[in-house]
């Protein structure tokens, strides 16, 4: 059980000021702060003993298109020592830009790069914001709930022209095609099927 007034107790008044809610769920620390104290915030959670929280295990987004802060972008943490996880959350607008934490976490530098590329979140100080997952040149944030489904051009390498092609995104619904009918649900309409084939 995490005690939530020792967590509240270690933080600095400024950084108590720009928490605006934090919880415990199943040994979980649930923060939901304001973007400025990211980096700060997530510094504090490294260090601090008694907590520890030093290793970043991901970095993701959910687009709410309909709010006027449309982002929320999460950050999960792991302390080995202490057994517990930790979730840090800041909404942000389109437009707004988010502290790069890659100073605190290299490895965060891939995770803000993805966020990037599929949902078009930007962050300050990264040492290379650049696309990482699309191709050279694509166009729009394919995460984002408005993305449209058509109309955009994929790129698939060709084995019969040996070389990579680019042509309109189809999508196909493959796999459609399914028996409804499992064997669990009602075994003894396959085994009946099963003694005519034998017959």
């Amino acid at each position: 059980m995490v005690d939530l007034n020792s967590f509240k107790s270690s933080l600095a008044p400024a950084l108590l000021e720009a928490v605006l809610d934090v919880k415990e769920s199943n040994n979980h620390i649930l923060l939901d702060i304001v973007p400025t104290a990211l980096v700060t915030m997530v510094t504090h959670l490294k260090s601090k003993k008694g907590f520890s929280f030093n290793t970043l295990i991901d970095i993701t987004a959910v687009d709410f298109p309909a709010k006027e802060q449309r982002f929320e972008v999460i950050y999960h943490f792991l302390s080995m020592t202490e057994n517990k996880r930790c979730r840090v959350t800041i909404s942000i607008n389109e437009s707004d830009e988010v502290q790069s934490i890659t100073s605190v976490f290299e490895c965060a530098n891939w995770f803000e790069r993805e966020l990037f590329d599929l949902f078009g979140v930007k962050f300050t100080s990264h040492p290379d914001l650049r696309r990482i997952l699309t191709d050279y040149g694509f166009k729009g944030h394919p995460l984002r709930k408005d993305f449209p489904t058509s109309g955009f051009l994929e790129v698939r390498y060709d084995e019969v022209e040996k070389r990579v092609i680019y042509e309109p995104t189809s999508l196909t619904q493959g796999y459609r095609d399914f028996d409804f009918l499992s064997p669990w649900d009602n075994p003894e309409a396959y085994t009946s099927a099963d003694t005519k084939d034998q017959n």
